[in-house]
């Protein structure tokens, strides 16, 4: 099954750590956790904490354990398929949340989101399309899916993977509806 998921961090620098993960699966199931941090774990931008809007002093009182939260993320998402819309960064960030766990930094892996929007255009268009034009014919509806939707920009985990999961539906509907007005 298809599960969108998302991060928010205490920064954008090498050092920074997952404080917020979140996913949502193609059938809407959802969960979001916050992230205790580690002792070691003190790396805060303030500018980060202004965008997601998550304090040090919440994630202290209302975060769960890391190794907790890593434990849950590799039981529930194991043997799905993972993407993200930013996977070299939301991969770094599970990567810190797996070692926090005690768990293979590489038991996850995360793929983009524009790779499941692209194999969900060609599915939906394949029947109507000439092969040759498909993948022009997929970027192509991609392209006019992003440009109707607006993007909430929430930064926070999970409205972040909601949306993703709700562009994924919108190009495969948009690309299923396509092919049947075209006759496939």
């Amino acid at each position: 099954m298809h599960v969108f998921i998302d991060f928010e961090a205490s920064s954008l620098a090498k050092q920074s750590y997952p404080i917020e993960v979140a996913w949502v699966f193609e059938d809407g199931g959802a969960e979001s956790h916050l992230i205790r941090p580690l002792p070691g774990w003190t790396d805060w931008d303030e500018s980060a904490a202004s965008i997601h809007g998550i304090t040090r002093q919440q994630l202290d009182a209302e975060g769960t354990s890391a190794d907790a939260v890593a434990r849950h993320v590799l039981e529930r998402l194991s043997g799905h398929d993972l993407y993200a819309s930013s996977p070299s960064w939301d991969g770094k960030w599970l990567s810190v949340l797996l070692r926090a766990g005690g768990l293979p930094r590489h038991a996850l892996r995360l793929k983009d989101t524009d790779e499941a929007q692209l194999a969900a255009a060609r599915a939906g268009l394949a029947s109507a399309v000439d092969p040759s034009n498909l993948d022009r014919e997929a970027a192509a509806l991609i392209e006019r899916v992003r440009s109707r939707s607006i993007n909430p920009m929430i930064h926070r985990a999970l409205p972040d993977a909601q949306y993703e999961l709700m562009l994924w539906l919108e190009v495969r509907r948009t690309a299923e509806e396509q092919a049947r007005s075209k006759g496939g």
